[in-house]
């Protein structure tokens, strides 16, 4: 599995809530509505979630293991930190790189 693709949608200056993100799995599968979040002091990112209840939230999708949250953690904080003074943008992966 290689993420092909990451696409900032949206770009958060003054809330926790930082980006908002859609990675592109192999070319064939998207993940929308991964969130990047800044919260006293340390960054990491949601997978998208439905709310269940008034407070409870189940994921829709999300790793497995380590290595690939750590790969998609990677993937997106990169697109992130090129666009966010932008505001939105692409990031395409080639092949022959490591991610």
């Amino acid at each position: 599995m290689k993420i092909t693709e990451v696409i900032v949608r949206k770009i958060f200056e003054k809330s926790s809530l930082k980006a908002v993100a859609t990675i592109i799995i192999d070319d064939v599968f998207a993940v929308h509505d991964i969130k990047v979040v800044e919260s006293f002091g340390r960054r990491f990112i949601v997978m998208p979630a439905k709310k269940i209840s008034f407070d409870v939230f189940k994921d829709i999708a999300h790793p497995t293991n380590l290595e690939t949250r750590h790969m998609i953690e990677d993937c997106v904080y990169q697109a992130y930190d090129m666009f966010k003074d932008i505001g939105h943008g692409r990031l395409r992966f080639d092949e022959d790189e490591s991610v």
